[in-house]
């Protein structure tokens, strides 16, 4: 796999809601086949980075290059077709919808999409709940259904916004399992996470954010090793 091509590159991001700056001149960068967490506290800016970088918030500054194409004026729906998916934490489980007809609701906007055989060779379980409606789900559940949904579209750069938020132990490990089988089969993944034995596990590189900036980036040896840097940025 090249690990060698810049597949985001994010220079001097600075956005904001209504006036209030939250991203002050962010920047970092994906190569292909990585799995780079942002770090932080809560309120840092992390979810708001991933929403800049889909294209949900249009009050920014600066650049963002994805497959070496400039995106910072992209609207969501042409950056989905160039090949980046966003799974938001509140995971947007269509309620009154079954299983099935959420996996099956995101058009296919690019060729190399998972299969519906190969979506329930990850998730199981989620055969044995196709007709079940989203209501009627688990939380481990319906974050599976989440991360799965995106994956038939054909995108390969994924953006997951806090994955194993609330779930049970057994459920973040299954989660786990998922992303590295993702890493094996080529995606990208920039991950949004608070927890941070979940992140050191999955993770090549991880970027701390404080009060809308990257601060640090810290290498997998750097989370190995208990690097005094992790406990005093996160305050653990």
């Amino acid at each position: 796999m090249d690990t060698n091509t810049t597949v985001l590159n994010v220079k001097g991001l600075s956005a904001g809601y209504g006036g209030n700056r939250v991203l002050d001149d962010v920047s970092f960068t994906l190569q292909r086949g990585e799995v780079v967490t942002l770090l932080g506290r809560n309120g840092a800016g992390k979810s708001t980075t991933l929403k800049c970088l889909m294209g949900f918030i249009t009050e920014k500054t600066g650049a963002i290059d994805f497959e070496g194409a400039p995106i910072m004026r992209c609207l969501p729906e042409q950056i989905a077709r160039l090949g980046m998916a966003y799974c938001p934490e509140e995971r947007g489980i269509f309620s009154q919808l079954n299983v099935l007809e959420n996996l099956t609701l995101p058009p296919v906007l690019r060729d190399g999409g998972l299969t519906l055989h190969e979506v329930y060779e990850l998730f199981p379980n989620l055969r044995e709940r196709a007709a079940s409606q989203g209501t009627k789900l688990s939380g481990g559940e319906q974050q599976m259904l989440a991360i799965v949904r995106i994956l038939r579209t054909g995108a390969k750069c994924l953006l997951l916004d806090e994955p194993s938020e609330g779930l049970a132990p057994v459920i973040v490990k299954l989660i786990a399992q998922t992303v590295h089988a993702l890493k094996r089969r080529g995606f990208t993944i920039l991950l949004v996470e608070q927890n941070l034995r979940f992140a050191t596990e999955l993770a090549d590189r991880h970027y701390v954010m404080e009060t809308g900036r990257v601060v640090d980036m810290l290498t997998r040896d750097d989370m190995h090793n208990g690097n005094a840097r992790v406990e005093a940025y996160l305050g653990i």
